[in-house]
């Protein structure tokens, strides 16, 4: 078919020009309706839960399984700006290690609301019998949890807001909860809660953190919610590095697509999700989905040896001066200490995985970090580090001191982070400490140099190991090589 010359916004006017040069909806997206509420959109989202939503709706099934995305944050409103724009509509495109480009445009959004604006239009949409659905990713940080006691952060103070009578709710929770309380009112049934955060066990994480905000609310409402409403956990992965100008640029030039915000990401993908639906749920199983009784395996496998792994290499990468996850991912000394971080520290930590071959598993890692057209950025590996080693790395910590096993490589990742924290890379250059407590950490960073236990005397981030003398020693020991002998010989060290 003949259409306009030159690169064309996206948007569903232009649809019927671009099915003659990659792929599009197949399925009539006036025929959608949202049965998904999703907070957090990003660049993951998109490449994953939206993508399989995708999938199935070109199957010619489930269109009333579409997605309402919700943005809670400020800077979710650059969001909703692209996607209005562009009706929802956007390119998702993987990158293949040899260069190849697989373009393909995602239509199972169909509306987007900004929370900040007009959060009673959230509430609305979600105590709508139509609403199916609750989904999340709102980053590890996002479920407001001490990261020792586990327990909901009530000193936050958006929660404190969100439990005033009267209150409009400003957080995830605080919305959610109202939108809950009303369907209990009028008779309905509650909607599943689904995380999809790296998390382990994030949905029993989920279950806890609403169950007690909604018994702040009302103690009635939050019993009702954990007897009523379904939590699944799930496991989730694939790398989605931030989009950029030269991103837009690219598929503005390759495909002709003006797209304000695209996704790029690798070709792998992985969900695991357990069974545990209120209302029904798409038939993921139909397109990749695994769909099982117990996610635990898979979870953890995924935490401890893609996550951990990130963290083991980001904060020796940056400091020995790599900027991309490809290039620190090639050096065969990176490797030999990546995998050695997962043979000897992580994996023993593991359950049997039903159908997955660990070593194959681990070598797929290597080639994914490998993939040098995905450009993934090493600051965003470093970036939140607060809400992350706590939950990826330092659970390998604990379970290897309680049995005895090798710590160094984990001990020296703790090290890693510590030294990055300092806010100066080892040519006396700034580096921009991305974490909601870049403050406190980088001051604590700072005082290491004449206090070597200062930094993991912080009990909120790790507990009392300062006070395990076989990991106080480790870390010490990799912290006094990273200032004599920088990232690069203390690599040498450990492997």
């Amino acid at each position: 078919m003949s259409g306009p010359v030159g690169p064309q916004p996206l948007n569903s006017r232009t649809l019927a020009y671009w099915s003659d040069r990659l792929p599009v909806p197949t399925y009539d997206r006036n025929l959608l309706t949202p049965g998904v509420v999703h907070f957090g959109v990003g660049g993951f989202h998109r490449a994953h839960q939206a993508m399989y939503h995708d999938r199935i709706m070109n199957e010619g099934t489930a269109l009333d399984w579409g997605i309402c995305g919700v943005g809670v944050m400020a800077a979710d409103r650059k969001m909703k700006q692209a996607l209005d724009a562009q009706d929802g509509l956007y390119t998702l495109v993987l990158k293949h290690s040899d260069g190849t480009y697989e373009p393909r445009v995602i239509g199972s959004v169909v509306e987007y609301l900004f929370a900040p604006d007009d959060p009673e239009a959230v509430i609305a949409r979600m105590a709508a019998e139509s609403t199916r659905i609750v989904s999340l990713t709102i980053t590890e940080g996002g479920y407001n949890v001490n990261d020792v006691t586990g327990e909901f952060d009530l000193a936050n103070p958006d929660v404190i807001h969100d439990l005033q009578p009267g209150a409009v709710p400003r957080t995830t929770f605080g919305l959610i909860t109202e939108a809950l309380r009303r369907r209990r009112k009028h008779g309905l049934t509650p909607f599943t809660v689904m995380s999809c955060d790296n998390l382990q066990g994030n949905g029993h994480l989920t279950r806890r953190v609403l169950t007690t905000f909604a018994r702040l609310r009302q103690l009635e409402l939050g019993d009702w919610v954990e007897r009523e409403v379904h939590f699944p956990n799930s496991m989730v992965d694939r790398i989605t590095p931030v989009t950029t100008d030269a991103d837009r640029a690219e598929i503005r030039e390759r495909f002709g697509i003006e797209d304000r915000w695209p996704v790029v990401c690798e070709p792998y993908t992985q969900w695991v999700l357990e069974d545990a639906f209120t209302a029904g749920r798409p038939p993921y199983e139909d397109v990749g989905v695994q769909v099982v009784s117990d996610v635990e395996p898979y979870e953890l496998m995924k935490l401890r040896l893609l996550n951990g792994s990130h963290q083991a290499m980001c904060y020796f990468a940056y400091l020995s001066s790599y900027r991309l996850v490809h290039q620190a991912a090639q050096d065969p000394l990176f490797q030999a200490f990546l995998l050695g971080y997962m043979n000897q520290e992580a994996t023993p930590t593991l359950a049997p995985v039903p159908g997955v071959d660990l070593e194959g598993y681990k070598r797929t890692l290597i080639e994914r970090f490998s993939n040098p057209e995905v450009r993934d950025t090493i600051a965003r590996l470093c970036a939140q580090s607060s809400d992350r080693i706590p939950k990826w790395v330092l659970p390998v910590v604990r379970q290897q001191l309680a049995t005895g096993g090798e710590i160094r490589r984990c001990a020296a990742v703790v090290a890693s982070w510590a030294r990055y924290a300092e806010g100066v890379d080892e040519q006396g250059e700034p580096i921009e400490v991305v974490d909601r407590l870049a403050d406190s950490l980088t001051r604590l960073a700072r005082r290491q140099r004449e206090d070597p236990g200062a930094f993991i005397a912080n009990r909120d981030l790790f507990g009392d190991l300062a006070e395990d003398k076989r990991f106080a020693t480790a870390y010490r020991s990799a912290l006094a090589s990273l200032y004599q002998h920088g990232a690069r010989a203390t690599l040498e060290s450990l492997v």
